[in-house]
């Protein structure tokens, strides 16, 4: 009876382990497929790190239990995953930032400010975010900022972003391009620059995508002239509603259903969505004259169709620096 037990048992974990493989290989391919139309796979994309903790832990387990031929398994997945591993971890154990620039050097800063938390004066609810927010931007003494989700108003009541920007932090150059539907409340990404912008452009993602933009600069940098972008790409548009609905999943079973569908279908239209902003980001960047710094938000995993879309051939700081 025991040996028959130790038989199912390890039955158990030796297809278990090929299934855990397969699935992270699948996930793997979310950066190659277009979400439009293989948005299971992209959903399966969200679940890499937890796939590959779990294949790392079975190879652990083979290799203390001297199963080198079962280790394989997972060993086999790991090496052909290699690619979604790669984007995920940045290791850089002897480097550390700088806060004082290397004469020669060009600082950027890229951000998503979200509004700066607070939108009208005399308004307690950021609590005095703001203020912080800009006294970080002032420490990092940056040469390019680009942050998105940026506010700006001309209305009285409330913040003039650019002007307090230009004027507190120094920055006498900026690209910005509003919303279509702002009006004396303005909403988009911006560029600043303490460099001479010397031409300067936008790009609008078409419907259904959300009315954001892809924003362009040219900076005369002294020895040359750089073309910097800055963009916010769809996100999954989560209200508190959605999260009310969330919370209910876990507590009554008969809303999982209709609940479950609801918060899926906006995850797979922000897929959908950004996929379609990512090819045409591409193919801008690709047609660039100058030498190309990307800098946005991309509301998506690093093993994503829109990472590697946006991506291309570009150098990702994140992974060079650490």
């Amino acid at each position: 009876m025991a040996i028959q037990f130790r038989i199912i048992t390890k039955r158990f974990f030796i297809y278990t382990n090929i299934a855990m493989a397969i699935l992270l290989l699948l996930s793997c391919l979310a950066s190659y497929l277009n979400p439009q139309n293989w948005w299971v796979i992209t959903f399966l994309g969200l679940g890499f790190p937890f796939l590959l903790l779990i294949v790392c832990l079975y190879l652990l387990v083979w290799l203390i239990l001297q199963k080198p031929r079962l280790a394989l398994i997972s060993g086999i997945a790991l090496l052909l995953s290699f690619k979604s591993i790669s984007v995920f971890f940045a290791f850089h154990p002897f480097t550390h930032f700088n806060e004082k620039k290397e004469p020669g050097s060009i600082r950027i800063v890229t951000w998503n400010v979200a509004r700066f938390i607070e939108l009208k004066k005399n308004n307690n609810e950021g609590s005095g975010i703001r203020k912080k927010m800009f006294a970080q931007l002032k420490a990092q003494n940056a040469d390019i900022l680009c942050l998105q989700e940026f506010h700006t108003a001309t209305r009285s009541d409330y913040y003039n972003n650019i002007s307090a920007i230009q004027e507190e932090l120094h920055y006498p150059y900026y690209n910005f391009v509003y919303d279509l539907d702002g009006d004396s409340l303005y909403y988009s990404s911006i560029i600043f620059s303490r460099f001479p912008i010397v031409d300067s452009g936008f790009y609008r993602y078409p419907r259904p995508t959300l009315p954001e933009v892809l924003l362009q600069a040219d900076i005369d940098i002294g020895h040359d002239t750089i073309r910097v972008f800055t963009t916010h790409l769809q996100s999954v548009q989560l209200r508190k509603k959605d999260y009310e609905k969330i919370h209910k999943i876990t507590e009554v079973e008969d809303s999982l259903v209709s609940n479950s569908k609801n918060i899926l279908s906006k995850i797979k239209v922000g897929f959908t969505n950004r996929s379609i902003q990512a090819n045409i980001i591409s193919n801008i960047l690709g047609d660039s004259p100058h030498p190309v710094i990307f800098c946005g938000d991309l509301n998506d995993v690093p093993n994503s169709y829109t990472y590697f879309q946006v991506r291309g051939d570009l150098q990702d700081a994140f992974l060079k620096k650490g």
